[in-house]
């Protein structure tokens, strides 16, 4: 575990940098753009690693964040329920869409947790929840977060952090719908519930061991 998050840190630091130069002619091409951009009050991003429920408490953990909403995307059929998406017929990721400061936490700090919190080597599934909707994946918002997503996945993938390949899946963001009210801030409100203490309490106190420094004050 200490080899991967040591990897996952150098590669976030590389994809940074990376992006420097053509962050920079941007700026001078755009500056006005990139003022706006840098001193917007928050921006979004929305991810797929499992079961919603898991994603949502993870992120809720992290300074910075201010909501997180969980919901489906990347399927066919509008307006989504539960209960269809479960069937694996509707085509939509079960994903956790996440409002934050741009100024307290980076995309790129937030890509570091969402592949520090789960196994993105398991076409499919996470653990024993198993469906096209447990799949890995970022849905992007931008071409911004689509080119850091690409090569912070590519830096990994070259890094061998993992000992099978990467299937996480990068793909635009189009239709998000918000999952039914019970679903909703669900580990908060349901602590004592056997999947709440057995799957997601371990992935939360991972994410506040390993981001320590970036929890929000209690």
């Amino acid at each position: 575990m200490r080899h991967i998050l040591v990897l996952l840190a150098g590669v976030i630091l590389a994809a940074s940098a990376g992006a420097c130069s053509d962050e920079r002619r941007e700026a001078q091409a755009h500056s006005q753009n990139e003022e706006s951009m840098t001193t917007a009050a928050t921006d979004t991003a929305t991810f797929g690693a499992g079961c919603f429920w898991c994603v949502e408490a993870v992120f809720q953990q992290l300074e910075g964040v201010t909501s997180v909403v969980s919901g489906y995307t990347g399927g066919t059929v509008p307006n989504p329920t539960y209960e269809a998406v479960c069937t694996g017929k509707t085509g939509h990721a079960e994903v956790s869409q996440v409002t934050y400061d741009p100024r307290k936490i980076s995309y790129e700090k937030l890509l570091e947790v969402f592949w520090t919190a789960h196994d993105p080597t398991t076409m499919n599934r996470q653990g024993s929840d198993v469906g096209t909707q447990y799949r890995s994946a970022i849905f992007y918002h931008n071409e911004h977060q689509k080119e850091l997503a690409e090569k912070y996945k590519a830096r990994l993938a070259a890094s061998e952090a993992f000992d099978a390949p990467i299937v996480t899946e990068i793909v635009p963001l189009k239709t998000f719908y918000n999952a039914e009210g019970h679903h909703q801030n669900y580990f908060d409100e349901n602590p004592a519930k056997p999947y709440c203490m057995f799957v997601i309490a371990p992935k939360v106190e991972k994410i506040r061991k390993v981001f320590k420094d970036r929890l929000k004050a209690e």
